[in-house]
């Protein structure tokens, strides 16, 4: 086994690859404690409380110490974990919502929001806070998950669309449809 300070020079792809090969929970470990912290704060942006966030967090792990094989190295690492933590909040989301049945009717939505003129980004960063949260607790996680990467984690849409396997043209199509509904549904709250 390499020496902990090679280990940690060692890149994400790099240590990838070494896990996937000797399937040593030490390297995964390692890998742990470089984005622990990271997909934690991504939790954040779909939980309700900061121990469901860290709860959300052990389970990407869980999952992901099963799935890493599933890694193909066609995009950096950090950017198909970023993928693999948005879907996995997603889907809890979803599953969460249905459990509660907490279903916003989104067809209504869409249908306000077809209506409106687009959104600049310049209104959108303009919504207060606190009514934006209580929105985006109640869009569909999908599109809360396009706006957060665009708008909090700085993606572009050409990393959005490696993230997503999508278009960049279906990219800019979600993000400006869930502008749409987030300033329909903020006109209302």
């Amino acid at each position: 086994m390499k020496s902990s300070v090679k280990i940690n020079q060692l890149s994400d792809e790099e240590l990838v690859s070494e896990i996937v090969k000797t399937n040593d929970s030490a390297l995964f470990a390692v890998l742990y404690d470089r984005y622990a912290p990271i997909v934690f704060n991504k939790c954040l942006g779909f939980a309700k409380h900061k121990a469901e966030a860290e709860d959300l967090t052990h389970d990407i792990f869980i999952k992901l110490y099963v799935k890493i094989r599933s890694f193909k190295g066609t995009a950096k690492f950090s950017t198909w974990l970023y993928s693999f933590t948005y879907n996995f909040c997603v889907n809890y989301v979803q599953r969460d919502a249905y459990k509660n049945k907490e279903q916003v009717n989104e067809e209504a939505v869409e249908k306000r929001a077809a209506v409106t003129d687009e959104v600049s980004d310049e209104d959108f960063f303009q919504l207060k806070a606190e009514r934006l949260q209580k929105v985006l607790s109640i869009i569909d996680p999908k599109d809360k998950m396009v706006l957060l990467m665009k708008y909090q984690d700085d993606f572009s849409i050409k990393d959005i669309s490696q993230s997503l396997e999508l278009g960049e043209s279906a990219v800019k199509m979600r993000i400006k449809r869930a502008k749409e509904k987030v300033m329909e549904l903020y006109k209302t709250i």
